[in-house]
């Protein structure tokens, strides 16, 4: 496929030379460890037990995994893994499925698919649960689709399944620039809704326009809830990824009816919310998390993106925007450089056979 929709920095492999990137590694099976919690440099390519898949679950040959920040905080010893869930890091993958588990059905050895993961990414190989196995959408490389399944599972969950966004509402989208916020901006405008979005700089505002933003809010230079307001005269649905930082001036910025959705806190856990105005307004905060969910709810979620967001893939709709291809070796310079800020979309990582 054409790759126009990546956005390559310079210094980083294409996606074609990670695909044919290999034999600088032994054939063993490697993944990357933490040597202690702390920064990017503790993260080890080392040798690991392989992994069997348990009934239900199949073994994916890995092709490649994304970087989310929630593996830069599990990194740093502050997201451990779920009860039962492998402590390699990586929430998604991309790859070929190897081996079958008793009782799978409707998967085929050689397949190629992505997968959303409760860990295990940053490996050449995985074990997964079938519920949670995707098809490659024919619109996509193997190696970009692993970008795909966490971005997508989240923004459908988030933005469709539990706030309902509808045709011609007003989506605000915190991050627009990162992974979830380029995604989350195709998916917004795919649906029909206005969809605003705040980002750090004027270049990366740019950007999120071309990708579809249609209101674009520089977070340094401007007060987002004034400018929605002005603009809109609130947000029906708002995605936050900063937490207790924004809660205040989320409220401020919904409309009559508007639901805010959190999924992050990088603006910290604990915030001051007015009772009052969400009954005014007769809105709602939740939060929500995809990773500690059951298998059997990332499956229902799994199963809603393949029905409802996968065509919208195929038909090239909706695109994975990647800005950098990484030897998943080398996974401690992806994590430095989504550390350092300046990523706009996603970071691969492309194992090594």
């Amino acid at each position: 496929m054409s790759t126009d929709r990546y956005q390559l920095s310079a210094g980083v492999m294409s996606i074609k030379a990670a695909a044919a990137f290999s034999g600088r590694y032994s054939r063993d099976m490697h993944a990357i460890t933490i040597r202690e919690p702390g920064g990017p440099e503790t993260l080890e390519w080392t040798e690991v037990p392989d992994p069997v898949p348990a009934k239900g679950e199949v073994l994916i040959d890995v092709a490649a995994s994304a970087v989310n920040r929630a593996d830069l905080l599990q990194r740093r010893g502050l997201y451990p893994p779920p009860e039962g869930a492998s402590d390699v890091l990586g929430l998604e993958c991309s790859g070929t499925i190897a081996e079958l588990g008793d009782g799978v059905e409707g998967w085929q050895v050689g397949d190629e698919v992505c997968a959303l993961l409760a860990g295990g990414g940053y490996a050449q190989q995985v074990t997964v649960p079938a519920g949670q196995l995707l098809p490659v959408p024919g619109e996509v490389d193997l190696l970009a689709a692993a970008g795909l399944p966490e971005v997508a599972c989240t923004v459908w969950s988030n933005v469709v399944m539990h706030a309902e966004l509808d045709e011609g509402e007003v989506l605000l989208v915190h991050g627009g620039a990162g992974g979830i916020g380029t995604h989350a901006i195709q998916v917004g405008k795919a649906l029909g809704a206005t969809v605003a979005v705040t980002a750090g700089s004027a270049e990366r505002l740019e950007r999120c326009g071309q990708l579809g933003a249609d209101i674009v809010i520089n977070y340094r230079e401007q007060d987002f809830v004034e400018e929605l307001r002005a603009q809109t005269g609130g947000a029906d649905v708002i995605l936050d990824n900063m937490g207790a930082a924004y809660l205040g001036r989320n409220v401020d910025a919904l409309a009559t009816g508007g639901r805010l959705v959190v999924i992050g806190m990088q603006g910290g856990v604990k915030g001051e919310l007015n009772l009052g105005k969400l009954l005014g307004k007769r809105a709602s905060v939740a939060a929500t998390g995809l990773r500690s969910r059951p298998v059997e709810e990332k499956a229902a979620i799994v199963a809603a993106v393949r029905e409802r967001l996968w065509p919208l893939v195929e038909q090239g709709t909706v695109m994975p925007v990647v800005d950098q291809v990484v030897p998943m070796a080398e996974a401690g310079t992806a994590h430095r450089n989504l550390d350092e800020g300046g990523v706009f979309g996603k970071i691969l990582l492309a194992a090594q056979s």
